[in-house]
């Protein structure tokens, strides 16, 4: 009378116990397949560099990548915090910095591109030329519009350095406009406002909305914009998915990671150049 009843006992704990090694499966598969947070500079991300480098990354590693973009200086403070695996920003003091404070492990060049001054195509500060120091001191002596990303980003930080190369250690004319946003944002109200804005080629060439914005001041070697790349420290932050960013790291410096940053163009131009071995 019990025969019956017991089989299905048997087969229902077979049962029981042959889906446990089936979940486990598929609690390591969701737990591999799970995202790299990466914060990075709004102009990685603006231009569409992006969208070249991270499929291309996926292919070869099958590791998806979530970027949050904003300006360097918040980006490393999301490092700091332990709110991102990998940083990918443009300000060489502060990423030397966040290394040194052991926030992150180390630092990698990748790329560089350049700044450039643009503003209406008239000119009324009469800036154009190669001189971005005395373009700035044109535009203060003139209180011409310009507009600041004013973001701590990597391009905020670069701006006070040529202001005070100038003379000016705090821009207070009255027509510098600081807006707190990202580079593409502060194309817009300079497009908007015929303002000068000092911007990074790379977003300045995916840029659609120029209105009569046009390019007045490059070539200073001063102008230069170089790009790095860190793995946040899991020694300060053990969430750190160390080994995925690992990876990134590891293959955006590698000759294919190189490769694919040096494919990236907008108009048959190239945006930035991979220079991880140099």
């Amino acid at each position: 009378m019990n025969a019956v009843p017991m089989c299905f006992r048997i087969l229902k704990s077979f049962k029981a116990v042959a889906l446990v090694p089936i979940a486990l499966a598929a609690t390591v598969s969701i737990a591999q397949t799970q995202p790299i947070v990466m914060a990075s500079t709004t102009s990685t991300e603006q231009s569409g560099l992006f969208g070249t480098l991270l499929p291309a990354f996926k292919q070869t590693s099958g590791i998806d990548i979530k970027v949050v973009a904003l300006g360097t200086g918040q980006a490393i403070d999301m490092g700091r915090r332990g709110d991102a695996d990998v940083l990918f920003v443009h300000d060489q003091v502060a990423e030397e910095k966040v290394v040194a404070e052991g926030f992150a492990v180390k630092r990698f060049p990748v790329m560089y591109n350049d700044f450039v001054l643009v503003g209406p195509a008239a000119d009324p500060a009469k800036t154009k030329g190669k001189d971005i120091v005395e373009a700035l001191k044109k535009l203060n002596a003139a209180n011409a519009n310009f507009v600041s990303r004013g973001d701590k980003s990597g391009t905020h930080a670069a701006e006070l350095r040529y202001w005070k190369n100038a003379g000016v250690d705090n821009p207070q004319f009255a027509n510098y406009k600081a807006c707190g946003c990202g580079m593409g944002p502060a194309l817009n109200i300079g497009s908007s406002t015929n303002a000068y804005v000092l911007t990074d080629r790379g977003t300045w060439l995916s840029f659609k909305n120029r209105g009569e914005l046009a390019v007045l001041v490059e070539g200073d070697t001063r102008l230069f914009n170089q790009y790095g790349v860190m793995v946040v420290n899991p020694a300060r932050h053990p969430q750190v998915k160390l080994a995925e960013a690992q990876k990134f790291v590891d293959w955006i410096v590698s000759p294919a990671g190189q490769a694919s940053i040096a494919s990236y163009r907008i108009g048959g131009e190239q945006l930035f150049f991979p220079n991880a071995t140099k």
